[in-house]
């Protein structure tokens, strides 16, 4: 059932999508700020269910791409957000009919929102990840053989580019070098999609599920219960640790975040590794969760995510674990986005602690 995004609706949902987001996908307070500028100046959004989107739909994607720590100090304009949706559809000649989140994340989901308010068109509720990943060909629709490519990119001084490539790895790898150079944070859009394909590739209600969990922080606060174990409740996760944080390592390199942080308890340390998203959770050297599962940080008491550029020392924290949508689990997925993808010599651990390998057979 469709349903509307006013400017109201915007703190939550950012919110929420910054949980979702496993510490990437962008400053939520920036990505709310362009979503309800947007709004302002264009009126609200409707967002549709996949079951409302015709077969013949034309669908496209849009994200930024890029290292977050590098977005907070670039905050793209409206007219950035939609260049490279406009391009796209000049090179395909055709009109495009609906937005769609290529992720969740607190930016990766507002943009779309500002696109969609800017171009007059509906928005999906639905995302390409159900999470957050640091790379562009890591999404469902690559799995069932959706290109990323035809991909149009544009950055605030007004190049635009349209790109053509043979996979989604090489879209990756091409465009990744062209964010650098064009300062480490573009506006893309790509991955055309039918609504026939829309409906099989894409995570349905991701978007109701970020206004859920933004508005349940909001409740509990309010009713002085615990947000945190209201978020772990929603995702049906566990709560991992509580402590401080006391070390944070962190560079932008290659068009990413990438780092480690430190985290004490009474008598213990968790360590999380991250690039851009939080990849693996140890406590004192043993293995808790990888990717593809979630790995979440929120404040201590009042349970607001805590974004991988937005860590610092003395923070007290609580970090939380949630499954991820169960397609990631397949041979071919673990072989994208599992530990072993992002070069750590250990098998996927599941939230609820299993432990799961992958043939080289399977992942092939």
């Amino acid at each position: 059932m469709s349903w509307t995004i006013t400017r109201d609706v915007i703190p939550g949902l950012a919110r929420g999508a910054a949980v979702l987001g496993t510490g990437g996908g962008g400053d939520p307070y920036i990505g709310a700020l362009l979503a309800s500028q947007a709004l302002r100046l264009h009126g609200d959004v409707t967002v549709v269910s996949l079951d409302e989107v015709p077969d013949d739909a034309l669908v496209l994607t849009v994200a930024m791409m890029g290292a977050p720590t590098v977005m907070v100090e670039k905050l793209p304009s409206l007219d950035e957000v939609t260049a490279p949706v406009r391009a796209l559809g000049a090179a395909l000649g055709r009109a495009v009919t609906h937005i769609a989140c290529a992720e969740v994340g607190g930016v990766n989901s507002t943009i779309p929102i500002a696109a969609a308010a800017a171009l007059g068109l509906p928005l999906i509720d639905g995302d390409g990840m159900g999470r957050a990943f640091p790379e562009l060909q890591m999404v469902l629709p690559t799995l069932y053989g959706i290109d990323a490519s035809p991909l149009a990119f544009s950055d605030e001084k007004g190049n635009v580019g349209v790109l053509n490539t043979v996979d989604n790895s090489w879209t990756e790898r091409i465009a990744r070098v062209a964010c650098v150079e064009m300062g480490c944070s573009v506006m893309i859009s790509g991955f055309r999609m039918s609504g026939a394909q829309a409906r099989e590739a894409l995570v349905a209600d991701s978007l109701s599920l970020c206004r859920e969990i933004g508005e349940g922080i909001d409740s509990a606060r309010e009713a002085k219960t615990d947000p945190v174990a209201q978020v772990v409740a929603l995702l049906g996760g566990r709560e991992l640790f509580d402590g401080k944080v006391v070390d944070v390592e962190r560079a932008t390199t290659t068009g990413f975040a990438r780092g480690r942080a430190r985290i004490e308890g009474v008598d213990s340390a968790l360590e999380l590794s991250f690039q851009n998203e939080h990849l693996i959770a140890t406590l004192d050297g043993q293995t808790l969760v990888t990717t593809p599962d979630l790995i979440i940080v929120l404040d201590h008491d009042s349970g607001e995510p805590i974004t991988t550029e937005g860590l610092r020392y003395g923070q007290r924290v609580r970090v939380i674990a949630a499954p991820s949508d169960e397609r990631w689990h397949g041979a071919a997925a673990l072989a994208m986005v599992g530990p072993g993808y992002f070069g750590y010599d250990l098998p996927s651990h599941r939230f609820d602690g299993r432990v799961e390998t992958i043939a080289e057979e399977d992942a092939a």
